[in-house]
């Protein structure tokens, strides 16, 4: 069988040098912050966690204002490491505040990486009630315009005329009223239902009684 030629990505090459490099320089700053053996090595873990994190929120297209927030927190964090570890700081004496928000940073991760996951399992849960609701809505019967200008024009207005194919739909409008509250259903809620004049719905009503 003959290999496939491997293709050497610059990009992803250029990917892989800047990670390892800001990796290396939250891994530095988080040992000069106290937090040695495996403790430095989570840090640059953790943060580059929730850069992802927050990138695939903002990708997914729902509530981008979370994911824009949590993004800048973690690349502030990272870029925050990358200056503090240039020369800019005696990693020999690190300042109070400093290993104060290094101390501090696993909450904050934690807190951003469970908003971030528990806000999109609300989004999905939503979305499928309303994909779960879209079906119940569209069986209620619906107004029967069609049926309705059936009447005839020439009934006096006192005593229409009601189609048999009207007198069926109310009347399983009227059952299903009766399974859900138990009690017969009213002239007032059956013109509701059906769409239908009021005089249309009293004749309706008498012939469901």
């Amino acid at each position: 069988m003959r290999a496939l030629p491997v293709r050497i990505d610059a990009v992803l090459v250029q990917a892989a040098i800047a990670a390892a490099l800001s990796f290396a320089h939250l891994h530095d700053l988080a040992l000069a912050a106290g937090q040695d053996g495996w403790k430095a090595w989570a840090y640059p873990v953790s943060v580059d966690l929730l850069l992802v994190a927050a990138w695939r929120r903002l990708r997914s297209g729902e509530a981008k204002a979370a994911g824009w927030c949590w993004f800048i927190v973690a690349l502030t964090a990272s870029l925050g490491a990358n200056v503090a570890t240039a020369g800019l700081l005696d990693l020999n004496a690190v300042p109070d505040w400093l290993r104060i928000l290094v101390a501090g940073w696993p909450a904050i991760a934690f807190l951003g990486g469970t908003l971030l996951a528990h806000g999109a399992i609300a989004d999905s849960s939503a979305a499928e009630c309303e994909s779960a609701a879209g079906p119940v809505a569209s069986e209620a019967p619906s107004p029967a315009p069609e049926l309705t200008a059936a009447a005839p024009q020439s009934a006096p207005p006192s005593t229409p005329q009601v189609p048999p194919a009207l007198v069926t739909l109310a009347r399983k409008v009227a059952d299903e009223h009766r399974a859900r509250t138990g009690t017969p259903i009213d002239t007032s809620t059956l013109r509701a239902r059906l769409g239908v004049p009021l005089p249309l719905a009293e004749a309706i009503s008498a012939q469901l009684s």
